[in-house]
């Protein structure tokens, strides 16, 4: 075997692929291809790739004098094992696409062998080469463990994919919680300085632990408008038989828009003293730095939705690789935590969710049963279904233009069948469309007047915004199965008073691949930039990526892609 042609873009030589045979590589700007040189028995070779691309591989090494096996002789399962030669090596890893799941990713090693360590060495240069001008991949990382997440695998999930990131020559640096809120206070007290020797922040846990990383680094460094509260709108001035008001031009003529009664929009000025040092040019968000995220949790919704697949060794490629992709974020503010005490803002981030009523009452009923691990949500939740509580609210949203002609009463019909759906993918078109300047709110003081805002007054057993699908394990298209990562829009799902049958129908359509859990009287589903809460009466709480947050009085905005995910996208 000899080197029969070099120059300084293309590279051919003939090697001997592990389990295959004698074959000549080419290398080229792409990757690497071959083709079979020889077959010791005709069609006794298995189909195999026969190309390897770049943006697919992840790392190649040496591996010095060794055993290279020629392909197995025959096709039973008895079947003779091939020769075996011994040479140097070069081990070329990349990932492999399940056949079945096309998002669920595997690792995948190619092995090439020659009697000449020159020609081996040369080519692992010009391969890592190649790798290196990949753009976007990260070298070095911070990453934060959650020993407790879920079944409290963290730690046992981060040391299954650790060796992807030291073959990819990642630098990291792991830190593993020893109680709650610790990543919130590491990331909060870091400087931008210090912040930007890394290309990116890694959670190894589940949802809650990705937030508390994400309000971590928002809070101290986000700055942006706040949107209206409940009170910057008047009373409600129309009511049906239902005590539900609905704002808005209908078709039987009950609705009326709501107009601001202010001009200004509240600052920030209660988060703005940040610990982080100012003065540097690292500023958060940006485009090149990115999260990710290593599942570990009880639900993965996140990196379900990002992904496509509740995997670690999938979450760890995508990182490795520098997939990106944009994600929008909600910003939650509450003016009361309740009904008796004083005004007094807070702020949260939710990169997925926010429910009030039945999704609070199950995190709070859950927390008792901790030591149930992950099957506590299925018994909270059945507690909760059972006690069918309804909590009365005012809820006020801004009205999306796309939805101007529908009304609440015949809105079912209007929502897209399964057939009609845009679900979000990789390189998805909604998604990609030039989104707002990442530092600026939906909502701006210029045009809060031009904006038509609605009302709806009742009882609910829910009320949830959806950032995201929320696909998970139990809800496999997700509460909204065509919210999207980066479209900068809200999904309001408010929950009426229904019969208990009635609204375990509508949980079994969330449970079901293909379902129709928004077709109902009962549900209303806004698409929405923008929406205030206003609690009446008995109270819930509220569920905020998995974490619980009081508020009497809370209002919410989406920012449109405002961080980027080492992730790529669910694949169709």
């Amino acid at each position: 075997m000899e080197r029969e042609e070099e120059d300084s873009r293309i590279l051919k030589s003939k090697f001997v692929l592990d389990h295959v045979g004698e074959v000549s590589v080419t290398l080229n700007s792409d990757g690497l291809s071959w083709i079979k040189v020889d077959s010791f028995i005709k069609n006794s070779v298995p189909k195999r790739d026969t190309a390897i691309e770049y943006s697919d591989t992840y790392a190649v090494e040496f591996i010095d004098w060794g055993l290279i096996h020629e392909p197995a002789l025959g096709k039973a399962p008895g079947r003779l094992l091939g020769r075996a030669s011994e040479m140097f090596r070069f081990k070329v890893h990349c990932v492999r696409r399940s056949k079945t799941q096309s998002s669920l990713w595997k690792t995948s090693i190619y092995t090439f062998g020659h009697k000449d360590s020159q020609t081996c060495h040369l080519w692992v240069a010009r391969i890592n080469f190649s790798l290196d001008m990949e753009a976007g991949r990260p070298k070095s990382l911070l990453v934060f463990v959650n020993p407790m997440s879920g079944k409290g695998n963290g730690c046992r999930t981060w040391d299954e994919v650790a060796p992807i990131f030291c073959l990819a020559q990642v630098q990291t640096k792991v830190l593993v919680t020893r109680r709650a809120g610790q990543a919130f206070d590491a990331t909060s007290g870091i400087s931008n300085r210090e912040l930007s020797r890394y290309d990116g922040i890694v959670a190894v846990g589940g949802d809650g632990f990705f937030n508390e990383i994400l309000n971590g680094l928002l809070l101290s460094r986000h700055k942006a408008p706040y949107p209206p509260s409940p009170n910057d709108f008047g009373q409600p001035v129309n009511k049906n038989d239902n005590n539900l008001v609905y704002l808005k031009e209908t078709s039987v003529g009950t609705s009326e828009p709501i107009k601001s009664q202010t001009k200004n929009l509240r600052p920030e000025d209660d988060i703005c003293d940040s610990v982080a040092d100012r003065e540097d040019n690292f500023h958060f968000p940006n485009d090149r730095f990115r999260l990710g995220l290593i599942p570990a949790g009880s639900t993965d919704a996140i990196v379900m939705c990002t992904t496509g697949a509740r995997d670690p060794t999938t979450s760890a490629l995508h990182i490795v690789l520098g997939k990106r992709i944009s994600l929008d974020i909600a910003q939650i503010v509450r003016w009361k935590a309740t009904f008796t005490s004083k005004e007094e803002i807070s702020v949260r981030y939710a990169a997925s969710f926010a429910g009030y009523g039945f999704y609070g009452d199950v995190i709070t009923e859950s927390e008792r049963y901790r030591w149930m691990g992950p099957k506590r949500y299925d018994y909270a939740g059945t507690k909760v279904f059972l006690r069918h509580s309804l909590y009365e609210a005012e809820v006020t949203f801004v009205e999306d233009i796309k939805d101007e002609n529908s009304s609440a009463g015949d809105r079912a019909k209007f929502l897209p069948k399964k057939s009609e759906r845009v679900v979000c993918r990789v390189k998805c078109d909604v998604c990609n469309t030039k989104p707002v300047e990442m530092s600026e709110p939906p909502i701006r003081e210029s045009h809060l007047h031009d904006l038509k805002w609605l009302r709806s007054r009742g009882k609910f057993i829910s009320v949830g915004a959806a950032v995201i699908s929320c696909r998970n394990e139990k809800a496999p298209d997700g509460l909204v199965a065509d919210a999207h990562l980066s479209d900068g829009f809200l999904h309001l799902l408010l929950i009426k008073d229904c019969p208990r049958a009635s609204y375990l129908w509508h949980l079994t359509q969330l449970a079901r691949k293909g379902g129709h859990p928004l077709n109902f009287e009962f549900v209303e589903h806004h698409k929405t930039l923008a929406f205030t809460f206003k609690s009446i009466g008995k109270e819930s709480v509220w569920n905020v990526d998995g974490e619980l947050f009081s508020a009497h009085q809370l209002s919410a905005q989406v920012f449109r892609g405002l961080v980027s995910l080492f992730a790529a996208g669910p694949e169709v």
